[in-house]
């Protein structure tokens, strides 16, 4: 079973997966670590992730950008309408979610934010299995701390499509929070001061500040706040903005006329940018920018900071909102930690330090920690990996409020609460109370719409309680509705169920005895004391009595709905797969062509007659020409057909050429095997003369002499 963490960015999407007792970012098809968070449509299959990337150019209105900014979005929205600067394929409105329509397969298709998401996902789940070598199916994505109901769903829904199970949808700064704290093994104990660390992650498009607390086994989000529209592409615009006008008096030309002109020359400030993080200046080179025009220009470090003063001047904006939030001064805090790409922009560095008035501390992999910390939530929420406890406490950052309508029985009825206020911990339960004789609807909603991006719509759901009657005495069923904001950030009414009120009787505490004081009169027990029983009292206590039936409208897709997405998403991926083993097929027709012509006249030669030679060179000529005409955009099928016919020609002249080398081979294979029997013969005769040599020298048996059979002092002496 696989635990796998995406950190899926605007521009670039990282993976990583929890294995070897760590967390490694895995590498995709081309090896890089982060793959484009890009969806291009073509006229036979999509391309995605790199393959997009490759072809964006030449394919700009059909590939879709910004995917994590169009999710859960209206078409309406302001913050939708800012993305038409940034996503090249036009957005169109379906059923009330922003979408992009596209070109696919030759004909005008669209797709909704959250089917795009899908596929993306799709893709990173192709690329996590391939380097596994495993089914992946659980997940813990992440997104940005601002998302709302609406946004999370939608991407709940896509990872469904995609065939995922999103065990966690966790903001961005609460993964790299968690991926900083789980490894630290000196984090102060419960009873001490806790740690406080701010992290600030700047990338492609967001500016995020989070206020975090660490103790021994858990963290604590204290406050969030943030920029929607800071980032690395803010600074590749203001950049791009500078060089229109300087083209437009050196040579005559206005890229922004031309949108293939303009994102060229967006793909050449990203690289100046870069440039200039580690150089005082660099240069900027495009050939045939549009009308045959090459451009060429060159920018400073110090003008690229005065392009961007706007941005630096309100760069501490989201960590004096955080540290105001949290109740805390700029000495309250231990360590600044900064991830994301857009922390390497020098400036951008030396204002917050300047802001802080201490050194900032890099210690993360500014690209990967989000995805790490992602990976470290699937562990820890996987039943397959032992990881070490740490508990997440992350933060409400919207307030929550119910309403509902006035009862003609109840006249002085309030008619909302606000039920999760901001800075609440999360995930979170509340039970609500109500008093009620008829079935009735309540509404939740974001208490602040101003607080929300951009223009969304407050509204989260509609909850209607069913079953509810009044009881045998004409009076008000009680009714309570459990509330919960779970782990993802998505608010649901989860159940309900009504009580009775019935009397019981319990003991009444008694009150604590005062001590005996010095000069206190002697106490006397009486005997009615020791004989009393504990004096009882009757209250009022709620039983739980039954369910109430309950039903949700909310943003999220309905069942159908999602399951005709998956069936659609399916349908692609077998196009796509099919397509690319046409591609496949057609390459190893190519190849096999241009190994035979090259073999007949080689290694085939002696083995073909000339008859034969010219039969298949005449064939090979022949599907070369179908391959370049017609053959260009044929099936599979015909492909397969064509390299048969090369074969039923070509067949019996390579199966005689093998036969001749599996000869040779089992020749070579006998005369090592000769020798290798010669060579243990040899050896074995050796050890018989070295063991003959090495024997000891056996003793002769020798005739006895007359001196040896007769002792000296047997020899009888002759008598006198």
């Amino acid at each position: 079973m696989s635990v796998v963490g995406i950190d899926l960015g605007t521009l670039n999407t990282v993976i990583a997966v929890a294995r070897n007792r760590g967390v490694d970012v895995i590498t995709n098809e081309v090896s890089n670590r982060a793959t484009p968070s890009l969806v291009g449509f073509g006229p036979k299959s999509r391309y995605i992730g790199e393959a997009a990337k490759n072809q964006e150019i030449s394919n700009l209105k059909n590939t879709v950008s910004s995917l994590t900014r169009l999710a859960g979005r209206s078409l309406n929205d302001p913050d939708v309408q800012a993305e038409k600067d940034f996503v090249s394929a036009p957005l169109v409105d379906i059923n009330g979610q922003v979408g992009a329509e596209v070109t696919y397969m030759g004909k005008k298709e669209q797709f909704t934010a959250t089917q795009l998401v899908a596929m993306f996902l799709t893709k990173c789940k192709a690329t996590a299995s391939a380097e596994l070598k495993l089914p992946v199916s659980d997940v813990v994505l992440s997104c940005p701390v601002w998302y709302t109901d609406s946004q999370r769903r939608a991407m709940l829904d896509a990872s469904e499509i995609a065939g995922l199970k999103c065990l966690r949808l966790i903001n961005d700064t609460t993964a790299t929070a968690l991926g900083w704290g789980i490894t630290k093994l000196d984090l102060p104990g419960p009873e001490e001061k806790p740690r406080r660390v701010c992290f600030i992650d700047i990338g492609h498009s967001n500016y995020t500040c989070a206020i975090v607390e660490f103790r021994k086994g858990e963290l604590a989000v204290k406050s969030t706040a943030w920029d929607r529209h800071f980032g690395g592409r803010y600074f590749d615009k203001a950049m791009t903005d500078h060089f229109a006008e300087e083209f437009k008096e050196k040579y005559k030309i206005n890229i922004n006329e031309n949108l293939k002109a303009r994102f060229r020359v967006i793909a050449g400030v990203e690289k100046i940018k870069k440039i200039l993080s580690a150089n005082s200046v660099a240069p900027l080179n495009v050939e045939s920018v549009m009308n045959d025009v090459d451009v060429r220009g060159m920018l400073k470090r110090e003008e690229l900071e005065e392009l961007v003063k706007p941005l630096l001047d309100r760069v501490t904006v989201p960590i004096e909102q955080a540290l105001a939030e949290a109740k805390l001064k700029i000495e309250d805090i231990d360590v600044i930690e900064m991830i994301g790409g857009c922390t390497r922009v020098p400036s951008l560095k030396a204002r917050i330090q300047e802001f802080f008035g201490k050194p900032l501390s890099f210690t993360l992999n500014q690209d990967e920690a989000v995805a790490r910390g992602c990976a470290f939530s699937c562990a820890i929420l996987s039943p397959v990996f032992r990881v070490r406890d740490f508990s997440v406490h992350d933060m409400v950052n919207y307030p929550i409020e119910f309403t509902w309508e006035k009862s003609d029985d109840i006249p002085d009825e309030d008619t909302s609460l606000t039920v999760f206020n901001k800075g609440n911990v999360m995930p979170s339960t509340k039970i609500l109370t109500f008093y009620r004789k008829h079935a009735f609807d309540l509404e939740a909603k974001y208490a602040k719409p101003e607080q929300l991006p951009g223009k969304t719509n407050p509204w989260i759901g509609r909850f209607s309680v069913k079953g509810v009657h009044e009881d045998s005495k004409g009076d008000f069923m009680i009714c309570k509705l459990k509330a919960r904001l779970n782990v993802h950030g998505v608010l649901n009414v989860e159940s309900g169920y009504y009580v009775e009120e019935t009397e019981v009787e319990e003991p009444i505490p008694e009150p604590p005895k005062e001590e005996k004081k010095d000069g206190d009169a002697m106490d006397v027990d009486s005997k009615e004391t020791k004989d009393e029983k504990p004096k009882m009292r009757k209250v009022k206590k709620q039983q739980r009595k039954g369910d109430l039936p309950l039903s949700a409208g909310t943003a999220s897709l309905d069942e159908a709905t999602r399951n005709a997405a998956a069936e659609k998403e399916a349908q692609m991926i077998m196009e796509d797969k099919l397509v690319a083993d046409t591609e496949h097929q057609k390459n190893e027709l190519e190849s096999f062509i241009y190994e035979l012509k090259d073999k007949i006249t080689g290694v085939y030669s002696e083995f073909a007659s000339d008859d034969e030679k010219s039969k298949l060179a005449t064939k090979l000529d022949t599907i070369e020409d179908w391959l370049y005409d017609d053959g260009e955009d044929a099936s599979k099928a015909q492909y397969v057909s064509k390299m048969e016919e090369i074969r039923s020609v070509a067949g019996p002249i390579i199966q005689r050429y093998n036969d001749k080398i599996e000869e040779e081979r089992q020749a070579v294979l006998k005369k090592q095997q000769d020798a290798a029997m010669a060579k243990q013969a040899e050896l074995e005769r050796q050890k018989r003369e070295l063991e003959a040599k090495n024997a000891p020298p056996e003793k002769p048996d020798a005739e006895m002499t007359d001196a040896e059979a007769v002792k000296p002092d047997e020899v009888e002496e002759p008598s006198a």
